[in-house]
């Protein structure tokens, strides 16, 4: 279908199908009378805005063609998308460079939000399990305007299946590392009005870590339960949607070696868990003004701990120290969106409203704290928000938008620091959307973006033990300021007339303003060890610049071949640490300069389909305080696929070729008794070479 105008169908609802990059492969023989499948993007303000922006979508069949678990498996397809670990996954994820990389005492102000189902799950990415998910969008770039603070470098949406589509579904399979999952999901239409769903899902795995010192292979293990219900009732102009959701993660932690390996020597082996619980209830009128509520709720347990010494007591006894680290959140989130829009014969318009409020306590046991760190974080956001499109020519068409929040947070702990910082910020977006021909489509825009500061809490309460200069080298580093961020892109969307072939390109440049970097002080101990004190400080500025390239093609109906590219050049512009380091012209943490993928689905016979996707990245500073990199890698998966009726049978593998590649890195302490801590650098290795088979009856 050609793309006359603005206001026609969506490209975007066509083109964000997975990673796209078309690219110049000659390929013989006539296509099949079948266009590409259409993808309506569900994370924007209307379904019609995804064609302003540069986004990444993957549906269930690019989750089952990765075996994807996690949405950790699928990072590596979205451009510009990274994530660290020092967990049990990879939950903190970076866009275009920008993210968070770990939390310890400090409440985090996100940089990257997440949701599922519209249910605010920010800073909880463990939770992003991928069982009976129909479609996971990542939304690259400045999203203010749908979320606020939380979204400065962008936003990851997922949804899961929906109540209509009937459906039984019932999944065995079995892999190495004694690793075996069980799921199954009913649902479809009970009569006219109502449909139910029903998914479950348990997933267990002894990791790829071996505990020599235990004689244990499950120290690094992963025991993931994952419960969904949905229901849908709907008349001519009512919609009622309700969805829950019981993520539980019981993981093991007992990632890094002080050997560097995938043999671990702790006598005390944390864990990664995470209990929540997840609702919504949302009502939707169609009429002149079409209208939404939506309420949500979330309660969420967490532990994170681990052996922080990595080691056993009698190592090296002359030298050694043991200790052991805990931290014990409880989060409660509340909130309420109200949105109304309509469209008249030359523009349309969606206003809204948005409530929140969020409670966080936080336990942390530690070794060396005679008593146990207790505090309180209570966060009250109200924020008005909206966006206009006018329709200029049949070509050309204006958007403008924009979000105004405030933030009002309480924050207090057992360390007597109490602080109660609030903000009013604003983001905002401005552009043009220009279809000249029914083939091509650009659009020009401009995006504000903001992240609320806060205190150094952790810092603030160890000040007074420590020695006197560094005390007052950082006594100034208390309080770090909100961020900023105006973000300049260019899109241009194509596709051709028989919708077999697609691609979109961008080309973004984003200014930092008071970027926010995560920095730790380290101070030796009168035993030789180390204590860490993490805190969050502002450099002067930073730039962010690059393109995201993606692609699909359609040969026939049994080929089908896509790719993206990503690159980044990222720099802090003016940078001198609280230690004196000038990181000014340095590249900033996570952001590696390129990444790519080819991806590749082949129904070779009637019952047999292939798939397989290659994946590289660039090589990339693990943090801001030391110069430890990343390697670059290049990772192959495949899945080969058996079907007869309503039967599968999958033989799958991830990191075909074995490559060693780490998601966490340190480079700036020592932590090995028997080398009398000499300062070297730590790795957390990811996954090595993963198979399994899996068994499914699907009608």
């Amino acid at each position: 279908m050609p793309l006359t105008s603005p206001r026609t169908r969506t490209l975007a609802q066509s083109l964000h199908t997975g990673p796209l990059l078309v690219l110049g492969l000659a390929v013989h023989g006539a296509l099949a009378e079948v266009p590409l499948e259409e993808i309506t993007v569900y994370a924007t303000l209307r379904p019609d805005h995804a064609r302003q922006r540069s986004i990444t979508t993957f549906d269930a069949t690019n989750m089952e063609q990765r075996s994807a678990q996690h949405l950790e498996d699928l990072l590596s397809l979205a451009p510009n998308v990274n994530s660290a670990s020092g967990a049990s996954r990879g939950r903190f994820l970076q866009i275009r460079g920008i993210g968070e990389r770990s939390q310890f005492v400090e409440p985090v102000n996100a940089s990257v939000a997440m949701l599922l189902d519209g249910i605010d799950l920010t800073g909880l990415g463990g939770a992003a399990t991928t069982w009976d998910l129909a479609q996971i969008e990542i939304l690259r770039g400045p999203q203010g305007t749908l979320l606020g603070a939380n979204a400065l470098a962008g936003l990851v949406n997922m949804t899961s299946g929906s109540p209509e589509k009937p459906e039984l579904r019932l999944t065995a399979g079995l892999e190495n590392y004694d690793g075996h999952r069980l799921g199954v999901v009913w649902g479809g239409p009970l009569n006219s009005e109502f449909s139910a769903r029903l998914a479950a899902e348990q997933y267990q795995s002894d990791g790829a870590i071996s505990n020599t010192w235990l004689d244990r292979d499950d120290t690094n293990a992963r025991d993931e339960v994952t419960l969904r219900l949905g229901a849908r009732w709907q008349s001519q102009q009512h919609l009622i949607e309700f969805n829950w959701h019981h993520i539980d993660i019981d993981n093991g932690y007992d990632a890094f070696s002080l050997d560097n390996t995938r043999q671990t020597l702790s006598d005390q082996p944390g864990r990664d868990s995470l209990d929540t619980d997840l609702g919504r209830l949302k009502w939707s009128w169609s009429g002149s003004v079409n209208a939404s509520a939506q309420f949500s709720v979330a309660s969420t347990d967490t532990e994170y701990s681990y052996d922080e010494d990595w080691a056993h007591v009698g190592i090296a006894p002359a030298l050694e120290y043991s200790s052991f680290d805990r931290y014990l959140r409880d989060r409660d989130m509340t909130s309420l969106e109200l949105r109304a829009d309509r469209q008249q014969r030359s523009w349309r318009w969606v206003i809204g409203a948005y409530l929140k409020r969020e409670e966080e306590s936080l336990t942390r046991q530690y070794t060396y704290l005679p008593s146990d760190f207790q505090s309180q974080l209570d966060i009250d956001t109200a924020a008005a928000f909206g966006q206009v499109d006018v329709e200029i020519s049949p070509q050309l068409e204006l958007y403008v938008g924009g979000r105004l929040e405030n933030r009002s947070a309480d924050y207090a702990d057992s360390a007597a620091v109490d602080s109660s910082p609030e903000d009013t910020l604003w983001s905002g977006r401005l552009g043009l959307d220009w279809a000249p021909t029914g083939n091509h489509g650009f659009y020009a825009g401009i995006s504000r973006g903001v992240r609320a500061g806060g205190p150094n809490s952790s810092l603030l309460a160890s000040l007074p033990s420590l020695p006197p200069d560094t005390a007052s080298g950082l006594s100034g580093l208390g309080v770090f300021e909100s961020e900023s961020l105006l973000n300049t892109e260019l899109g241009w969307r194509w596709q051709r007339e028989d919708e077999r072939m697609r691609s979109t390109l961008t080309l973004f440049a984003m200014k930092r303003r008071d970027q926010q970097v995560r920095q730790s002080v380290t101070v030796p101990r009168s035993d030789g060890s180390t204590l860490f004190i993490d805190y969050a400080d502002n450099a002067a500025r930073g730039h962010n610049r690059g393109l995201e390239w993606q692609g699909w093609f359609l040969h026939r109906t049994e080929l089908q071949l896509s790719s993206t590219l990503g690159y980044l050049r990222d720099r802090f512009d003016d940078y001198i640490t609280a230690a004196g380091a000038d990181l000014s012209g340095r590249s900033q943490p996570q952001a590696p300069e390129w990444m790519g993928s080819l991806s590749i689905n082949w129904q070779l016979a009637e019952h047999w389909t292939a798939s397989a996707d290659w994946t590289a990245m660039d090589s990339y500073f693990f943090s801001d305080r030391h110069g430890t990199r990343s390697p670059s890698r290049q990772l192959l998966n495949g899945r080969l696929e058996w079907r007869i009726r309503d039967w599968r049978v999958a033989v799958w593998g991830r990191n075909l070729l074995d490559e060693d590649y780490f998601t966490r890195g340190f480079g700036s302490f020592g932590n090995d008794p028997r080398k009398g801590y000499a300062t070297e650098p730590y790795y957390q290795y990811g996954e090595p070479r993963t198979y399994g088979v899996t068994l499914e009856y699907r009608r």
